[in-house]
């Protein structure tokens, strides 16, 4: 049975409904069955002590207020009856004019509606006057100044339900948290899955169309991206077959000119000869690259640098001048035989070019890096890039001891993209090319 898929509009307007809902369904329950937070209240005695400390050493001595000295008379704010009578009663116990006496309190718009105000039978019980809040008391000094005396504010500037508040919050936000993140991963793998198989296609031409399950969006996507894989692995194909075609067709009217030649001048049949043998060469040659570029081939886990030491050893076996001055140990995920073609015609190139080659073995961040340089006269500027078409050679010679067929670099180019990689050629400061395959390593979840 099909799963359903739900736009990835539909996921995410529900995640955030969802998460809403959780979250101001939690704050109500929090607010209504956690007690209220007990406020700050002060009674005559301790605002006076504080006071009469204050005045004798300079400071109110107690842990829950602090004063210091103002030369000029503070703002005055004396309504409420309460404060009035709060005031006259703190004047009385200090020995000072109601006019000396200043209180101005703090509170919250919220004190209004009963968030902080300590119940109802507190104030119809109380048998002294009470100062609820954050507050500051200024008494008028026989030198003129003002001592001002106030409740220590709380560590972060807040009142009790500010506190209570943020409480309430901070349990929403780790409780709806990890109901998001599994809702988000859930909506997010399917893209992430998309993304790693088209970075897949891109390291192998031939990987298996992608199985991405998810929104109808992202389904409908990785059905386009599978289309289109097909088509363009059909395009290339039937390209390749046509080429293939065509060179094989070749070989059939080079075979005749060589039979017609038989009974011309021996000059001319030699120079004829040679051109037929070069004609050949590049058919053959032709037909290899496509029949190597069109084949698919298992990619399997393999040490590069042992690799690279292979086809060197090799070379130098021959009496090439052939050395690894570097071989880091990378593993890289690829085609054998066609990385070893890579490395061979790079070599090649080298000792043909160059009169020697010595290669290097890297990582650098994401990939591993195949250096080659060699000792030769390097290549114009205007060339570095075109030496990668098939068939262009640098050297205009038709000797293919000297010229070569053309596909050399042509094939070390192909390869290194087919693995999700690139080749480059740089002339060397001090003479000599570099020639340079950067391949990618594997990422981790394949590793």
């Amino acid at each position: 049975m099909p799963s359903l898929r739900l736009p990835l509009f539909l996921q995410t307007l529900g995640l955030i409904i969802t998460s809403l809902a959780v979250a101001q369904t939690l704050s109500v329950i929090l607010i209504l069955n956690l007690p209220p937070p007990r406020p700050m209240v002060y009674t005559v005695p301790e605002i006076a002590n504080a006071v009469r400390n204050a005045e004798a050493t300079g400071n109110p001595d107690l842990s829950g207020f602090v004063s210091h000295i103002s030369p000029e008379r503070p703002r005055a704010q004396t309504p409420s009856g309460r404060r009035t009578r709060f005031r006259n009663e703190l004047a009385r116990f200090l020995g000072l004019a109601p006019d000396d006496v200043i209180i101005d309190q703090k509170s919250s718009p919220f004190v209004a509606y009963g968030m902080t105000r300590p119940p109802r039978e507190w104030l119809l019980e109380a048998t002294e006057p009470l100062l609820v809040d954050r507050f500051s008391v200024d008494v008028r000094q026989p030198s003129g100044a003002w001592l001002v005396v106030g409740a220590r504010p709380t560590p972060f500037g807040l009142d009790p339900w500010q506190e209570r508040l943020l409480f309430v919050l901070a349990a929403s936000l780790a409780a709806v948290a990890p109901l998001s993140w599994m809702f988000s991963r859930r909506m997010a793998a399917p893209i992430a899955a998309l993304a790693a198989g088209a970075e897949r296609l891109g390291r192998d031409p031939m990987a298996a169309p992608l199985d991405v399950a998810g929104s109808a969006e992202v389904a409908a996507a990785a059905a386009a991206f599978n289309d289109m894989q097909a088509r363009l692995r059909r395009y290339v194909d039937e390209r390749m077959g046509m080429l293939g075609a065509i060179a094989h067709d070749l070989r059939t009217p080079l075979t005749r000119m060589r039979f017609r030649i038989d009974g011309l001048d021996e000059p001319l049949q030699a120079k004829l000869i040679r051109d037929i043998d070069q004609m050949e060469a590049m058919v053959a040659s032709a037909m290899a690259f496509i029949r190597d570029s069109s084949t698919p081939h298992e990619r399997r886990k393999l040490e590069i640098a042992s690799l690279v030491e292979t086809v060197m050893d090799e070379a130098a076996l021959t009496g090439a001048d052939a050395s690894v001055d570097h071989a880091e140990r990378v593993i890289i995920d690829g085609d054998p035989l066609a990385l070893k073609r890579l490395v061979v015609n790079l070599v090649d190139n080298a000792l043909k070019y160059g009169s020697a080659a010595r290669a290097r073995v890297s990582r650098e961040g994401s990939m591993a890096i195949i250096e080659v340089d060699d000792d030769g006269p390097g290549v114009p500027e205007h060339d570095i890039e075109r030496v990668f078409e098939p068939f262009h050679r640098v050297e205009t010679s038709r000797s293919r001891e000297t010229g070569g067929i053309g596909l050399g670099l042509a094939v070390v180019r192909a390869v290194a993209r087919g693995h999700g990689g690139d080749a480059v050629l740089k002339n060397r400061p001090e003479g000599g090319l570099r020639a340079r395959v950067s391949l990618p390593l594997p990422r981790p979840a394949d590793a």
